[in-house]
C-alpha cells in the first residue's frame, strides 16, 4: 500500500506554489544557469536577479569575502537591464511551468515606475519582487527601505504602474522592521520577503584593507538566520498579507523554523552558492518531516509556533 504523498503546495499572492522553497534574487542568476543541475520545475519559483532600468556592471573586485558561517558581498546590483532582460531572458521562461517572479530595483522613484511599467506586459512574469534596500539620490541619499514614508512612496508608485502579485522585500538594517512592515503593507504590498542582507564589514589583517573594494557588503548565510528568524516571526504578527523567510536557509530544518513561525514560504540563497541542488534537498526534506510528524498539509506547519 502506497502513503499518500503530502501536499506541499502554498499560495502567495494568487501565485500558486507546488512547494514553498525558491532561490533568493542574486543567488541564482535568470534561473537558467541553473537549469543543468536540475529540473527547474521542480521548485515553487524562480526568482531573478535584480532587475534596473539600464544595465550595470557592479562594484569593482573583489566583491565577496566568506566569512564565519557566512559570506560578505558588494556585487552592486550587476544586471543586464531590463529591455534586456525582455528581449532575451524571458523567452526562456515560456513553457517552464514554474512561476517567475522578477525583483527589480531603482536609484529613484522614477526608475522603480519605469521599470515596474515595463514589466507590466511581460507575460512570462508572474509577479514582483520589489528591492526597496536601494538609495534615494534625490533625497540625500536615504535608503527607500529604511524610512517608512520613503518605502511607501514607492510602493504606491509601483503599485500604480503594475497590477502583478507585488512582493516587497524588506532590509533588516532598521529599528523596528514591523514598521516598515506596516508601511508597504498600507501602500499596496500583496506579500512580504525578509530579510534582506545585514550591513558588515571584514577586514584582512596583513594588508590592513578592507576585504572587499566596497569597504562593506551584505552579510548572509548561516550566522544571520536567527535574526532572520525573530523579523520574519515580528513581521508576521504585524501584517496580515503573506511573508516568504530568507535568512541562511541551508537545511529543510532551516527552512521549517521560517514556516513554523509564519512565513508561507522562504527563499535560499548563500547555500545555492556551497551546493546548486540545495534547494531540491531541502524540498525533500520538507516532505520526509510531513511524513514524519503525520501531516498532509505543509499549511499545517505554517504558523504553528507554540510559546
Amino acid at each position: 500500500m502506497s502513503v499518500k504523498r503530502p501536499n506541499l503546495a502554498v499560495n502567495i499572492a494568487g501565485i500558486q506554489l507546488r512547494n514553498p522553497v525558491m532561490p533568493a534574487s542574486g543567488t541564482f542568476g535568470y534561473g537558467e544557469e541553473y537549469a543543468a543541475f536540475f529540473d527547474l520545475k521542480r521548485l515553487g519559483a524562480i526568482i531573478t536577479k535584480g532587475l534596473s532600468l539600464n544595465a550595470k556592471a557592479g562594484n569593482p573586485m573583489p566583491r565577496i569575502a566568506e566569512t564565519t558561517s557566512g559570506m560578505l558581498n558588494a556585487i552592486g546590483l550587476q544586471n543586464v537591464g531590463i529591455d534586456a532582460f525582455v528581449a532575451k531572458k524571458a523567452p526562456y521562461y515560456r513553457g517552464l511551468d514554474t512561476p517567475v517572479i522578477a525583483n527589480f530595483f531603482g536609484n529613484t522613484l522614477d526608475e522603480y515606475g519605469e521599470v515596474a511599467r515595463r514589466l507590466a506586459d511581460v507575460p512570462e512574469v508572474t509577479g514582483l519582487e520589489l528591492n526597496i534596500s536601494c538609495p534615494n539620490v534625490k533625497q540625500g541619499g536615504i535608503v527607500f527601505g529604511t524610512d517608512p514614508r520613503a518605502a511607501a512612496e514607492v510602493v504606491s508608485l509601483v503599485r500604480k504602474q503594475n497590477d502583478k502579485p507585488l512582493i516587497v522585500k524588506l532590509s533588516p538594517n532598521v529599528t523596528d522592521i514591523t514598521v516598515i512592515a506596516r508601511a508597504v503593507e498600507e501602500a499596496g504590498a500583496d506579500a512580504i520577503s525578509c530579510i534582506n542582507t545585514l550591513t558588515g564589514m571584514a577586514i584582512d589583517i596583513r594588508t590592513r584593507k578592507p576585504k572587499i573594494a566596497n569597504r562593506t557588503g551584505g552579510l548572509s548565510g548561516p550566522a544571520i538566520r536567527p535574526v532572520a528568524v525573530r523579523m520574519v516571526h515580528q513581521v508576521v504578527q504585524a501584517v496580515k498579507v503573506p511573508v516568504i523567510g530568507i535568512g541562511g536557509i541551508m537545511t529543510a530544518s532551516d527552512a521549517l523554523e521560517f514556516l513554523i513561525a509564519g512565513a508561507r514560504a522562504v527563499q535560499v540563497g548563500t547555500a545555492n552558492f556551497v551546493d546548486p541542488t540545495a534547494m531540491l534537498s531541502i524540498i525533500d526534506g520538507i516532505e520526509s518531516f510531513l511524513v514524519e510528524e503525520g501531516l498532509e498539509d505543509v499549511n499545517q506547519v505554517i504558523g504553528s509556533l507554540t510559546t
